[in-house]
């Protein structure tokens, strides 16, 4: 009998491993001890290594989550939370040294910047080795660098937004990420600029059984507009590497942020990301969001509505084969009156791979009028796999409009029949139609991104006896 089957995302390229030619490792585990190190290479200002000491004594006070994927088998005692690499950071390409140069060449990082970004940083395991970003908009007052220099250079800023939005006392990983943060982007774009062309960072982590950490902070003023692209990506080993970034996005009064992502996570990491945004009156945020490798995912972007006409827009995909437990999806709080939001999500899960659609949508009595949609598609490729939908509707008052509506399914006979009978093969209709079910998402995505979400999904349908 035929069987037919979706081929595991291809990672080779990915995988492929540099040697590990870090100049300084710090001692795997979390005490006070190896906090002050990290500060202290860091030069951080005395109020930071404050808030890394009081971020770890929450840090140990705090449980683990026991809803989600399990992650009882992430062992801190064995991460190593900053890793050096041998590079010093530089804003010319052809300085970078080669063995780590060679790696953003392969992931394609210095072509996608020639051709349609307007700055670019590249982190390579705990460190910024690359940051640019083109004349004009330094001369309009846009800043875009690393957060160890916008610490020194913009440091009343970041002292005032930094972990404001998402507190160490958030969650666990919140706290840990206070105590042990390092590299990241700031972006800062003056009130009425219209940054047209996007910004991007790119995330590397090289070195097994560590940890990333980095920062992204990004304040869009009144009036102003930006699109900002994230890159995650990382070789297999067979210890656990965690990823447990942070992203605090600051949306003003008439602004617009676009924040683009990427995650291609090793099947060795855990992903325990925060992002959240913040967004004032008829001000926009919209979330792009792939999320492929990693063996566990924990990740819900998260949209606070602050002001009256706030709105979100939250498109994302995930895709979960063998040995993968994809817990994705969104969060909204609707904090203002008239303010309205739309989630639209599609997982794909196969080879008992488990991917899971968690929400939260929450309307305060202080959001007259709130309107918001919610739609999650699933596609199980066999039955092996595994795919759940938990919606959390929170709603305080009587004038919302709040909708939910989720699809879990197979691949329809019926439909690879129809295609069949034109003429098209059995693989290439399974093909088209799983291309088909992803395409409101990938067509958000900027063109190099969306062909690089084609390359990792690999939905080519092959025939096995």
């Amino acid at each position: 009998m035929k069987k037919n089957y979706v081929e595991d995302i291809e990672r080779a390229l990915y995988d492929i491993r540099d040697e590990d030619k870090s100049i300084y490792k710090s001692d795997a585990g979390l005490t006070e001890e190896i906090i002050r190190d990290i500060s202290a290479r860091k030069k951080d200002p005395q109020w930071m290594l404050d808030f890394r000491l009081k971020s770890l004594e929450v840090y140990k006070k705090i449980e683990l989550p026991t809803w989600g994927a399990d992650i009882s088998a992430l062992n801190m005692n064995e991460i190593v939370t900053y890793v050096k690499p041998n590079a010093k950071q530089v804003d010319d390409w052809s300085q970078v040294p080669d063995e780590i140069k060679k790696t953003f060449d392969r992931l394609g990082i210095p072509d996608a910047e020639k051709k349609s970004l307007a700055g670019v940083g590249a982190q390579y395991d705990s460190e910024v080795v690359y940051h640019s970003i083109q004349k004009r908009l330094t001369e309009q007052g846009v800043v875009y660098t690393d957060m160890e220099t916008a610490l020194v250079e913009h440091e009343d800023i970041v002292r005032e937004y930094f972990m404001t939005l998402v507190p160490p006392k958030d969650h666990k990983f919140a706290a840990l990420h206070g105590a042990v943060w390092s590299g990241g982007s700031f972006v800062y774009v003056p009130a009425g600029i219209d940054v047209k062309i996007p910004l991007q960072s790119y995330f590397r982590l090289n070195a097994a059984g560590a940890g990333q950490f980095e920062h992204t902070l990004i304040i869009v003023e009144p009036g102003a507009k930006l699109h900002f692209i994230e890159g995650c990506s990382a070789p297999k080993y067979n210890v656990t590497n965690l990823h447990a970034g942070c992203v605090e996005l600051f949306v003003k009064e008439n602004a617009r942020l676009r924040y683009s992502t990427i995650e291609n996570w090793s099947r060795n990491m855990m992903n325990l990301n925060t992002k959240r945004a913040l967004v004032e009156k008829n001000g926009l945020i919209e979330w792009v969001s792939g999320s492929f490798g990693s063996h566990v995912s924990m990740l819900y972007p998260c949209s606070v509505l602050h002001g009256e006409g706030a709105r979100a827009e939250f498109t994302g995909v995930t895709f979960a084969g063998r040995g993968q437990n994809l817990d994705t999806g969104a969060i909204v709080i609707h904090a203002a009156p008239k303010t309205s939001a739309n989630i639209n999500t599609r997982t794909i899960s196969k080879s008992g791979g488990a991917a899971t659609y968690r929400s939260a949508v929450k309307v305060t009595k202080n959001a007259p009028f709130a309107k918001c949609s919610v739609n999650c598609e699933s596609l199980m490729l066999d039955d092996k796999s595994r795919s759940d939908t938990l919606p959390v509707m929170d709603i305080e008052g009587d004038e919302a409009d709040i909708g939910h509506e989720a699809k879990i399914g197979r691949i329809s006979e019926e439909a690879v029949f129809y295609l069949m009978a034109r003429g098209i093969s059995e693989e290439e209709a399974r093909a088209m139609i799983v291309r088909g079910f992803v395409e409101p998402i990938a067509k958000e995505l900027p063109l190099e991104y969306a062909v690089e979400m084609n390359n990792l999904i690999n939905l080519e349908l092959e025939g096995q006896l």
